[in-house]
């Protein structure tokens, strides 16, 4: 097996979906009994069939939660260096078909907003840009490396795939993590919604962590963006590719998001809705599948949520966040990836996080373990 490609393509869309909507209560029961959980056992859990053992989930997935990681909460925050991008994509607004004033940060600039993230109490970043392979390239990326490193503990990046060569490139610089959302595993419904740029490439894209694997980055990320398919069966395909990895690149470590569509200027209204019951049964439904895995919500999802959602699953939030590029200082009419929806400041979330019995973690806390 070369790459998660070879996998992926002995599956079917239509008959994952149709195997997920077809379990039954008997098959959740004997997942939450189970102590060791499979694929399918996941499917079990993330079908309609478990809705009414929310409780029952929540409670496992919190004990295991705290057996793992204790009653810490790791925060972010992310630095928007670009909104230049080659791609169209139906949901974004650094879309290149959106006629806006694009921005990449230079290193006085990037200083700047780094100087005010560290005021925020950060420790943690994660870079994010468009998808533009000649404005924001390795060589880009390198040089802003280099930069802030001597600022932050730890460095994550999210940003156009790269290929291997630059993956090792980069991590001697200070890359310990590395993001790539598949947006969703629905080969046909993905080219309707990229149909312009590299990032219409489903295969590469879909290779992409096996290259971050096989350069020996720390941790990768993974997520689709709910709301373009099937959030159940996207989730299946994402559990199938969790697994994939760590089987093979065993050393690294992992993570997953949850980012629901959310609107921009003219954006795109989500095919398929995803209530926050529903969200709080995938949260449980990985941590129950896996729990070593990282699990992360930003600060797309409204205060109320996150603050009941905290206890059963979550490990990482992030807070005061800005989606666009010079956000936080130099440019903050700049425009915005996406809307957030919490827009309390890091010391609020901290606050709010203490006064649930947890503790603010303001850097990754694998960082000292890392050879």
């Amino acid at each position: 097996m070369n790459s998660f490609v070879d996998l992926f393509e002995r599956y079917s869309w239509a008959e994952v979906k149709a195997s997920i909507y077809s379990k039954t209560v008997v098959d959740v029961q004997a997942a939450l009994q189970a102590k060791k959980r499979t694929l399918e056992d996941f499917m079990a859990l993330i079908s309609p069939a478990a809705a009414p053992f929310l409780e029952q989930m929540a409670q496992q997935s919190r004990e295991l939660t705290l057996k793992r990681f204790g009653k810490v909460i790791q925060m972010y925050v992310p630095l928007y260096l670009s909104n230049e991008c080659n791609n169209i994509c139906t949901y974004c607004g650094f879309s290149y078909d959106n006629k806006v004033k694009r921005k990449t940060l230079n290193a006085i600039e990037i200083m700047q907003e780094v100087a005010r993230i560290k005021e925020m109490g950060y420790d943690h970043v994660l870079l994010v840009t468009g998808e533009h392979h000649l404005k924001v390239d390795v060589a880009y990326f390198q040089s802003v490396l280099q930069l802030i490193r001597p600022h932050f503990a730890h460095i994550a990046m999210e940003v156009q795939p790269l290929d291997q060569q630059d993956y090792e490139t980069l991590k001697p610089f200070g890359l310990n993590t590395v993001l790539v959302y598949q947006e969703t595993y629905h080969k046909e419904d993905y080219k309707k919604h990229h149909p312009k740029g590299k990032k219409s490439n489903f295969n590469y894209r879909l290779e992409t962590p096996d290259r971050i694997g096989s350069a020996g980055i720390h941790k990768i990320g993974l997520g689709v963006l709910i709301g373009l398919e099937d959030w159940r069966t996207d989730s299946f395909f994402t559990a199938l590719h969790l697994n994939y990895l760590e089987k093979r690149y065993w050393q690294s470590k992992y993570s997953i998001s949850f980012p629901r569509l959310r609107p921009f200027s003219g954006g795109l209204e989500p095919k398929v809705e995803m209530s926050d019951t529903e969200l709080v049964q995938l949260i449980c439904a990985y941590r129950l599948f896996n729990e070593e895995l990282e699990l992360s919500i930003s600060t797309r999802e409204s205060e109320h949520f996150r603050n009941n959602v905290l206890k059963l699953g979550i490990t990482s939030v992030s807070a005061g966040s800005k989606t666009n590029p010079g956000g936080y200082v130099v440019d903050p009419q700049s425009l915005e990836q996406f809307e957030i929806s919490d827009e309390r400041s890091p010391q609020e979330i901290a606050t709010m996080i203490r006064a649930q019995g947890y503790e603010a973690v303001w850097k990754d806390w694998d960082n000292c373990l890392m050879s």
